[in-house]
């Protein structure tokens, strides 16, 4: 007995452990994507958010001013500008992009001609020169800076205040509160029929909801749209109900189903000899021991309708109106992803009403997928 309890606590040590690795492998990204939300284009693009906390060096060039913004001073025809950008040090300058820190800040480079080129400590330039420029485009001065750790909320700010954000959300809780309740109600009285109610063909109804679940939903987008469109739904909030409740009911029955039919049946027998009805043993004794199973299962439906936006777009439309929190964030992005710096901004503001449902229902959500995985029949 005591070999067999050492084994179990290494057993469980090795389990903790796993645990900790995922988690640990889910709140990584997780972290990064709120890091990268509050850094700008230009500091996403030249470094990693694991970057963000100390320094980081940049190259990049800067053009000096032409021949219309020339000076003279006595014999000289002189050119003045900044090549570096407030609150950047200036490690090292360069004239050409082979070679872009050849020079040290201060350091003076020949242009050729008697022409020179200086970058001082603090990022200014002067390009002087015994004959009169005639340049009409400037030259590039490469630029090597150390910029300080630095996070702005401008991102914030852009998604936040973008017009029709609040109608986006409200459309978005329109969608995803009944399209979580329906098929939950629906899959509840189905499971309970599989488990606990005989009738012909109940292992061939139990076989084709597993069936389904591997089927695609993208398969059955446009057939189902255009039934939509035959029967007189059209688009709208009842055609898009009805197509997340269908997409749905597989995993909710089957999850539901497994889970009741582990329930005690001496609980149940003993009803049914008391003289109650089917659905007052539903109602009084499946549905408040099923709680757990239905918890996991509104997590699941609530985070995959919140995400939404393939179904969403083909259900309830693209215009201002319509637009799901998803729709309006891609949006904000342009057609062809210009804006994408708010693109981790605009991806931990979707996904915080799912976190907070998440981790209110967490510890529902094990329970519910487990219970009735060994003893289901």
């Amino acid at each position: 007995m005591e070999g067999m309890a050492g084994q179990k606590s290494s057993l469980t040590w090795a389990v903790n452990i796993a645990a900790f690795l995922l988690v640990l492998l889910w709140t990584i990204p997780t972290l990064g994507l709120f890091v990268s939300s509050f850094r700008d284009r230009d500091q996403i693009a030249g470094s990693g958010w694991w970057q963000s906390f100390s320094a980081s060096e940049q190259t990049g060039f800067i053009r000096s001013g032409t021949a219309a913004d020339q000076v003279q001073d006595g014999p000289l025809y002189v050119i003045e500008g900044q090549a570096v950008a407030e609150g950047q040090r200036l490690l090292a300058w360069g004239t050409g992009p082979r070679n872009p820190s050849q020079y040290q800040p201060g350091e003076t480079a020949d242009l050729g001609d008697g022409a020179t080129l200086t970058v001082a400590e603090d990022g200014s330039y002067r390009m002087t020169s015994p004959q009169p420029f005639e340049m009409t485009r400037g030259d590039r001065i490469f630029v090597t800076t150390s910029a300080p750790p630095s996070f702005t909320t401008q991102n914030y700010q852009r998604v936040l205040t973008a017009e029709g954000l609040g109608r986006a959300f409200m459309n978005t809780m329109t969608v995803t509160i009944p399209a979580t309740v329906i098929p939950i109600l629906i899959a509840a009285f189905a499971a309970y029929a599989l488990a606990w109610m005989q009738f012909p063909g109940r292992a061939l109804l139990t076989a084709a909801v597993v069936g389904l679940l591997v089927v695609p939903l993208q398969v059955a987008l446009i057939p189902l749209l255009r039934l939509h469109n035959e029967i007189g739904l059209g688009k709208g909030y009842l055609g898009i109900w009805l197509a997340h409740t269908g997409f749905g009911l597989p995993l909710a029955i089957y999850l539901l189903r497994n889970y009741m039919v582990g329930l005690p049946r001496e609980v149940i027998e003993s009803a049914r000899v008391d003289g109650a009805t089917e659905f007052q043993i539903f109602r009084r004794i499946i549905l408040p021991l099923s709680f757990p199973a239905l918890a996991s299962f509104a997590i699941f439906q609530f985070l995959w309708v919140w995400n939404d936006l393939l179904v969403a777009t083909v259900f309830l439309g693209n215009t201002r109106e319509q637009l799901v929190m998803t729709g309006l964030l891609r949006e904000l992005m342009g057609s062809r992803g210009g804006e994408w710096e708010i693109l981790a901004t605009s991806a931990f503001i979707s996904i915080a009403v799912p976190l907070l449902v998440f981790f209110a229902m967490q510890k529902y959500l094990v329970r519910g997928l487990l219970a009735g995985s060994v003893k289901g029949g």
